[in-house]
């Protein structure tokens, strides 16, 4: 493990190493540029360098790329020029203790959490509810909770949902809440869910967080990548909403950790405008809030994104290393935005920033790191590092390699599926039914022949025949129970 106080971004134009304390890495970045300008190998040597400090590593791979984490690097052409011109830079081409996630199970172990879990604000928002059908899932939950009724997977609420439309008087006070037009709303949100493939999503057993912060045999940070290639495309609001539920259930369950040498740690968030898109007020101003005290719990939250502007002010704010890859500015509305960028670093008076932006090249960044103090150092333009791992993916055979041989391999493979709201729910319906039956007088027809027969028969031999009748009436139809009568009633009267 490479012990460390800090990690090494790249070179100044003077050749001198521009590196951050590590103990500032809770205080979140951003990486921003756009396409092609290199913000994966940015992302890649970020990750790396936590790693090598021993932090954990949680990030999402859009392009399926990243995973070259997990082979060795060959370095070779301008990426080699570029390791030759950092004669400091302790380069050692390796691989990297790489566990890989996918929430369809089919390119790393399945990535599950519970409806429980994840609970009603943002099923919500994952559902894109509106304000009355958000009210009437909340009188779900509180019902669910009330009656210890556990929602795992997408059937359990489906139940549910079908209970309270049939049963309204267990709603209580939250009766008006949840109407028979909410009831089929949220249903055909979940039809529409279930359509992407949500349900592989939802159940158990589900992702334990002490399982993210377990380190590598040899010390290194092990890193959680999950593959995000099909889902950031086909669900967007999945990935995004998968993202939140880790952000605050990190929050929720670490305890306060207080300055610390290192975080403990570090998120990668890619398509970080995914998170805010269309997203509700409360869930917002929630998400701000997290990100704003999460770091006292030792977590560092890094977003991936093309501008600084797909974020809201309010988490750009929060954010102490920036790292601005070229864009390109061709309306008027992307040079206010340029400008808007430029003004986010502390001035420089060898930099022009604004102008700068716009001349870097691929793999040139400018970069605002933070003073050991916590405050923002002069903006700089600065060559990244490469990193030591692959550029570039896995083969098939490799990443099937690295599944097997993962410590997590049998422990999240195959689903359970325990007793929850569904079983419960069906079995009180089971026993209603039951109960029903045992209560309604005997019907007419074949019974009531059968009936007919047995007063005249009188005490327990009519019983008996109006028990045999009756089965015989439903199994062999009207002709047959005529048979049986004509033949009991002959047979008695000899």
């Amino acid at each position: 493990m490479l012990a460390t106080q800090q990690f090494i971004l790249g070179a100044d134009p003077q050749g001198s190493a521009v590196a951050q304390a590590l103990r500032l890495g809770n205080r979140h970045g951003l990486i921003a540029g756009a396409t092609g300008t290199g913000k994966t190998v940015t992302l890649q040597r970020l990750i790396e360098s936590f790693s090598d400090a021993g932090v954990a590593v949680f990030a999402a791979d859009v392009k399926g790329d990243l995973c070259g984490l997990g082979a060795v690097g060959t370095p070779q052409g301008k990426v080699a020029e570029r390791i030759a011109s950092m004669p400091w830079l302790a380069h050692q081409p390796q691989a990297y203790p790489l566990t890989l996630w996918d929430i369809h199970g089919q390119s790393g172990h399945p990535l599950r959490t519970t409806l429980s879990e994840m609970g009603p604000l943002l099923l919500g928002a994952l559902m894109e509810l509106t304000d009355s059908q958000q009210a009437a899932l909340y009188a779900a939950f509180k019902v669910a909770d009330r009656e210890g009724l556990l929602l795992l997977d997408v059937k359990d609420l489906k139940a549910l949902l079908a209970h309270l439309k049939s049963h309204p008087e267990v709603l209580g006070q939250d009766s008006a809440l949840f109407t028979s037009q909410s009831s089929q709303a949220l249903l055909r949100k979940l039809a529409v869910l279930e359509q992407q493939g949500i349900e592989a999503f939802f159940g158990e057993p589900a992702l334990q967080l002490e399982d993210l912060l377990h380190p590598a045999a040899d010390g290194r940070g092990r890193i959680h990548l999950l593959d995000a290639t099909r889902l950031v495309h086909e669900a967007p609001k999945v990935y995004a909403t998968f993202l939140l539920w880790l952000l605050a259930e990190l929050f929720e369950q670490l305890p306060e950790r207080g300055d610390a040498d290192k975080p403990i740690l570090a998120l990668f968030f890619d398509e970080a405008h995914l998170l805010f898109n269309d997203t509700p007020k409360a869930l917002q101003e929630r998400l701000e809030q997290v990100v704003r005290l999460i770091r006292s719990k030792g977590v560092g939250v890094y977003f991936v994104t093309q501008s600084p502007s797909d974020l809201p002010d309010a988490v750009l704010a929060q954010l102490g290393l920036r790292i601005q890859h070229g864009l390109r500015a061709f309306t008027a509305r992307e040079q206010k935005a340029l400008r808007a960028v430029a003004d986010g670093f502390r001035p420089n008076p060898a930099i022009d920033s604004l102008a700068t932006l716009t001349e870097l090249g691929i793999g040139e960044a400018l970069v605002g790191t933070l003073e050991d103090k916590g405050t923002p150092a002069m903006v700089q333009r600065v060559a990244i590092a490469p990193p030591q791992s692959r550029i570039g993916p896995l083969s098939e055979a490799e990443r099937v390699a690295l599944i097997q041989q993962s410590p997590l391999r049998g422990r999240y493979d195959k689903a359970i599926d325990r007793e929850s709201a569904y079983e419960l729910l069906n079995a009180r319906a089971a026993q209603a039914v039951t109960q029903q039956q045992a209560q309604q007088p005997p019907s007419k027809g074949a019974g009531g022949m059968a009936s007919a027969a047995g007063d005249m028969l009188g005490g327990l031999a009519g019983q008996v025949i109006k028990s045999a009748v009756r089965q015989a009436a439903n199994q062999l139809g009207r002709q047959l129970v005529r048979g049986l009568l004509g033949s009991l009633l002959g047979g008695k009267g000899r």
